[in-house]
C-alpha cells in the first residue's frame, strides 16, 4: 500500500473506468499503484457528493488527489478551477490524462504534500492517506491554514474507525470545525481558518 504515496515501481497495467455522480458520466484512467483502482472508493464519493451540497467558490486545491476523481468531478459540477497534487508521479501523469477525459480546467502537479504549492487557495480538499501514517495525515490537514486565503475553507474525509473522532477534536483547536455529514462510518468535515 505504501506505494500510493510514494513511487515505488509498479507494472502497470492501465484500464478505464466510469463513475456516475448525480446523473452525470465521468470516464477516468486508472492504473497500478495508484488508490482506489477498481472504482471510485466509498469515502471519496461521499465527500463529493456531500460538497455538492455546499457553495464552492474561487479556486481549489485537492490534496493527494490520486488519478484525480474528487477534484476533476467537483470542477466539473461547480465549473472551477482545482490545482490537484500528489507525492505520486505515476498519480499525477493519470490525473493530466483525466483532466483531459473529463474536460476540466484543472491543473496538476507533483508535491510532497505543500512542498511545491506557491500560492493560497479559497478551499482545500482531501481524502488524506490515513495509512500513510498519522504524521503525514496532521501536515496535510493542519498545514492547509498556511496556503488557504482568509476566511479559506478545509473539506476532508476520515473513517471512524481511523480516527475520526480524535482528528476533529485536534483540528477543532485551530478552526472552527463542523461535521457535515456522518454516512456509513465516514465523517465528511468542514474546518475554517
Amino acid at each position: 500500500m505504501s506505494h500510493y504515496f510514494t513511487n515505488e515501481e509498479v507494472k502497470s497495467e492501465l484500464r478505464k473506468i466510469n463513475v456516475n455522480i448525480k446523473d452525470k458520466k465521468f470516464v477516468f484512467n486508472v492504473d497500478n499503484g495508484v488508490f482506489s483502482k477498481k472504482g471510485l472508493d466509498f469515502g471519496s464519493r461521499t465527500l463529493i457528493e456531500t460538497l455538492l451540497n455546499e457553495q464552492l467558490i474561487g479556486n481549489g486545491l485537492d490534496v493527494g488527489c490520486g488519478y484525480g476523481p474528487i477534484g476533476i468531478i467537483l470542477s466539473s459540477f461547480f465549473d472551477l478551477k482545482i490545482d490537484m497534487i500528489d507525492i505520486n508521479k505515476r498519480a499525477v501523469h493519470l490525473c493530466e490524462m483525466n483532466i483531459k477525459e473529463n474536460k476540466v480546467p484543472c491543473t496538476t502537479f507533483v508535491s510532497d504534500i505543500y512542498d511545491s504549492v506557491n500560492k493560497k487557495y479559497d478551499f482545500i480538499v482531501t481524502n488524506p492517506p490515513i495509512r500513510a501514517g498519522k504524521e503525514i495525515v496532521y501536515d496535510i490537514l493542519f498545514k492547509a491554514k498556511e496556503h488557504l486565503l482568509p476566511g479559506g475553507v478545509l473539506y476532508f474525509v476520515v473513517n471512524k474507525n481511523q480516527g475520526a473522532k480524535s482528528i476533529v477534536r485536534d483540528i477543532g483547536e485551530t478552526g472552527k470545525t463542523t461535521i457535515l455529514n456522518k454516512y456509513k462510518g465516514f465523517f465528511i468535515i468542514k474546518c475554517i481558518f
